[in-house]
């Protein structure tokens, strides 16, 4: 791309926006940045739950594949199962009602359920090489061949827990990707801008759209967000959260946020019975 070209930039909207604007955003750029997006206190809240757990956590990747090996970071920790390890991601964000009012717009037409694949805190720490661009959906690769026609099978909402800046690793987004004709095609780092965000907003990306973490430069701040994905009630989660969470812990959440993690019915509204001869 020629450096005379200006890049397609994040629109940012403040949190007291209705979803249907939200949406409009999504479906023109693929993402947006909501402002504010958590309360003043619950990016602290949420660090303190989960700080002795990153702490313990090693590092990169245990894989041996070269190319999961580079996705995963050589500095870079992850952090899954926050049903378990945060009351502030259980109770409040898994329960939000911008969150489920999004994923409603998205997921009900097409799909008639939807439910979170994972949520995972991603730490890129100093020295951390740029991620690979990738789209969301090639987890599910048959999605790749359908191109911008296929169905939204992937909702990330990345939650901010401290700074984003470009010399820290802030992910880089090339808007208005979700519309190429070629999936195939990631574009190259070039093309990308970065989400250069504070601590409590939100970036909402469609499965669609080319994004990677980016490097870190600095010599010693890492910077920590929340991959925070949903996806259609058809496909099988990442994370298999029946087998992981706790009885007496699920029955202390909202049936809300029951359904977000398998407890649940998997037959839509509306879809007739079966009745044996």
């Amino acid at each position: 791309m020629s450096s005379t070209i200006e890049k397609p930039q994040l629109r940012r909207l403040p949190k007291d926006s209705n979803s249907p604007d939200i949406m409009s955003v999504i479906r023109a750029d693929g993402g947006v940045i909501i402002r504010n997006f958590l309360s003043q206190d619950q990016p602290q809240r949420f660090n303190i739950e989960i700080d002795h757990e990153i702490a313990q956590l090693n590092a990169g990747s245990t894989h041996t594949d070269e190319f999961i090996s580079k996705f995963h970071g050589i500095n870079t920790k992850r952090l899954t199962n926050l049903v378990t390890l945060s009351q502030t991601f259980r109770e409040e964000l898994m329960d939000s009602d911008l969150v489920h009012a999004i994923a409603e717009k998205v997921f009900l037409e097409e799909s008639k359920s939807y439910w979170m694949t994972t949520a995972q805190v991603i730490e890129i720490g100093p020295g951390n090489a740029a991620k690979p661009l990738h789209r969301d959906l090639e987890n599910d690769y048959p999605f790749i061949a359908m191109g911008p026609a296929g169905p939204e099978v992937s909702l990330n909402f990345l939650i901010v827990l401290s700074d984003f800046s470009e010399e820290n690793g802030a992910t880089r987004v090339i808007p208005g990707s979700k519309h190429w004709l070629d999936f195939n095609d990631r574009g190259t780092p070039e093309m990308t801008i970065p989400a250069e965000m504070s601590a409590g907003d939100v970036l909402l990306i469609s499965g669609k759209v080319v994004h990677g973490g980016g490097p870190n430069q600095t010599p010693n701040t890492s910077r920590r967000g929340v991959a925070f994905t949903l996806q259609p009630g058809y496909l099988t989660p990442e994370e298999a959260y029946p087998f992981l969470i706790k009885m007496d812990l699920v029955k202390k959440l909202s049936p809300r946020a029951q359904k977000m993690i398998g407890f649940r019915s998997q037959c839509p509204k509306g879809r007739p019975r079966l009745v044996a001869d």
